[in-house]
């Protein structure tokens, strides 16, 4: 890693996307005191600590995957001045019914999920996730895992799951054709360091293509970071137990920085805001009414302000419901 990126305080390595918006959304659900916030995706603690600043009377419990992360969170938010209303736990986000569980809360007034990669995972070079730098070919985001690698993927996976993981999880038009490279390559030798694949992808993506839409090699990572660290399997299992743990009158924001992503949070929002009234009955009855409501109409995107100074902030999605009703129902 850069020394001097590695010596800076959190708050100095990773800008919060729609940090204001956020905020201003998740305040209104925090006013009692001892209301609980669970930051699912904690990362560096940006959304955290201006929850906490914006809500006195809130408490976090903070969730993240990286243990890493974890110990920078919590140096920020001490030198913030709100630690001591921070609770952290290493977990996926998916765990989140386990952890309230574990500490006694019944439930949570707000929830903020903030998916993908964080500016301390792209700036941590050794553990592969930057086309830019070479480092080896792992990308997990819990390095202490026994989870499979990046590498162990493309060495191990058939040609057509490749070719799927691309298509499906990066948007990549020459997947195919990638796939096959990278089966013919390792006939060879597997691919093993970063730097390795990018050569790859150079060779293996059309000249005329690499004029527009950013770095070839942007999508092939995305797509290998979200197959190994099985973001999309995680995030479907986190939302629907995110909407669950929610009491009446709390509030969820999401924010998605990828079409697939994006699609499993409008997915199970929808099925939330829908009544289950049958067609064409004539009354709804109480049972039948959605226990959900949105907050914002659609998805809100940064603003071309935002979107000049933060590089995340181009794809962001966010989309936030409300909890109206507790009766149980089926989803």
């Amino acid at each position: 890693m850069d020394e001097t990126q590695h010596d800076l305080p959190a708050e100095e390595r990773h800008v919060p996307v729609l940090l204001a918006t956020s905020v201003e959304l998740l305040v209104p659900a925090l006013q009692e005191p001892g209301s609980v916030y669970v930051d699912a995706t904690l990362g560096m603690a940006g959304h955290a600590t201006a929850v906490l600043q914006a809500a006195p009377h809130a408490r976090l419990v903070g969730i993240d995957r990286d243990p890493e992360a974890l110990e920078l969170a919590r140096a920020r938010l001490d030198r913030e001045g709100v630690g001591d209303r921070a609770t952290l736990v290493h977990a996926t986000y998916d765990e989140l019914p386990e952890v309230l569980e574990e500490l006694g809360l019944p439930g949570a007034h707000g929830v903020m999920m903030d998916l993908g990669l964080s500016s301390f995972q792209i700036d941590t070079t050794d553990r592969g996730f930057s086309y830019s730098v070479d480092a080896p070919l792992d990308m997990r985001m819990d390095s202490a895992s026994d989870g499979p690698t990046a590498a162990d993927l493309l060495r191990d996976l058939p040609e057509a799951e490749i070719a799927r993981i691309l298509h499906d999880l990066g948007d990549e038009r020459f997947a195919k054709r990638i796939a096959h490279r990278i089966v013919e390559q390792r006939q060879i030798a597997p691919l093993t360091r970063s730097g390795e694949l990018v050569d790859l992808l150079d060779r293996a993506i059309p000249g005329a293509s690499k004029a527009s839409g950013g770095h070839p090699a942007k999508r092939t990572f995305q797509a290998l970071r979200i197959a190994v660290n099985e973001e999309l399997e995680i995030l479907a299992s986190a939302i629907e137990s995110a909407l669950d743990c929610l009491h009446v009158g709390g509030r969820i924001v999401v924010e998605s920085y990828h079409s697939g992503e994006d699609r499993l949070v409008k997915t199970a929002f929808a099925r939330r805001t829908r009544s289950s009234a049958p067609p064409g009955l004539p009354v709804e009855l109480e049972e039948h009414k959605p226990s959900f409501a949105p907050v914002v109409r659609g998805a809100v995107k940064a603003d071309e302000t935002e979107r000049g100074s933060n590089s995340r902030a181009a794809s962001v999605r966010l989309r936030a419901l409300t909890r109206t009703r507790s009766a149980e129902r089926a989803h």
